[in-house]
């Protein structure tokens, strides 16, 4: 069996309940698999390799065989939404967020929606570019633990959606995360673009926290400290920044 969602968000929990912890979240239009069904509650296994939880009401089910595999929404043809409202044929008007796939039939009235064709262009993979979208697309988010988008993101939510939509999967959370890429200088001035560095404030050093360097000491990330998406110089001596430097681990190269 397969789902998809319907709903412009549908949040991934730890549990088959609605009062469990949110630890991710699909967007319209992304696919998954499911493995596991208790009553209304579906366990659900994603592109990335991640499961969840989710409630049927935000899902369409479909059979599935084994020759049809799951097929990632950021690689779709289908234009998707960097933040837009639509109109839907009924007439009714819906906002998307970043990321979120629109039906052929829907009609952009503001913000930007683009085909896989012109992502392609817009979120090359290149480490600047990859910068500067992370800010253009993720400045005033708020923090939300489990969240993938501008409306609400953790650090690896952030991280994930935005090397997404510059064509490259990463794993859900930030310690998966700390295994992809190729160890870089710990040298903070020698930081490039892109660069993912990991952070722990737990005593055995496991991974609890990733920004996106900048560039030398600038670090953008989403930071319950900052409440939400913010942008620190690891060199500095605001608290965040102390924090940041006095947990800092190791970086590693994606681009």
């Amino acid at each position: 069996m397969r789902a998809s969602v319907r709903a412009t968000v549908a949040p991934l929990l730890s549990e088959g309940r609605p009062s469990a912890t949110q630890i991710s979240q699909l967007l319209r239009g992304h696919h998954a698999d499911v493995l596991d069904r208790a009553g209304d509650w579906l366990r659900l296994h994603g592109v990335d390799k991640y499961d969840g939880w989710c409630h049927a009401g935000y899902l369409n089910l479909t059979a599935a065989t084994d020759a049809e595999p799951l097929r990632s929404a950021w690689e779709s043809d289908l234009r998707m939404s960097t933040g837009c409202t639509v109109r839907q044929s009924s007439g009714a008007q819906i906002l998307l967020p970043l990321g979120a796939l629109l039906d052929p039939d829907e009609v952009v009235l503001a913000g930007l929606a683009i085909n896989g064709s012109g992502r392609a262009r817009y979120f090359a993979r290149d480490a600047q570019l990859l910068v500067r979208r992370a800010l253009d697309t993720f400045a005033g988010a708020p923090y939300q633990w489990g969240g993938v988008t501008p409306w609400g993101a953790d650090c690896s939510g952030l991280v994930q959606t935005i090397f997404a939509l510059h064509g490259l999967q990463l794993p859900r959370d930030a310690w998966q995360q700390a295994e992809c890429g190729t160890d870089v200088t710990q040298e903070v001035l020698e930081f490039r673009p892109a660069d993912l560095l990991f952070f722990s404030d737990r005593d055995d050093k496991r991974v609890t926290h990733v920004g996106v360097s900048m560039g030398g000491s600038n670090v953008a990330h989403c930071a319950l400290a900052n409440g939400g998406f913010a942008i620190n110089v690891l060199n500095a001596d605001d608290p965040v920044s102390v924090q940041l430097r006095e947990t800092f681990l190791f970086a590693r190269r994606l681009l």
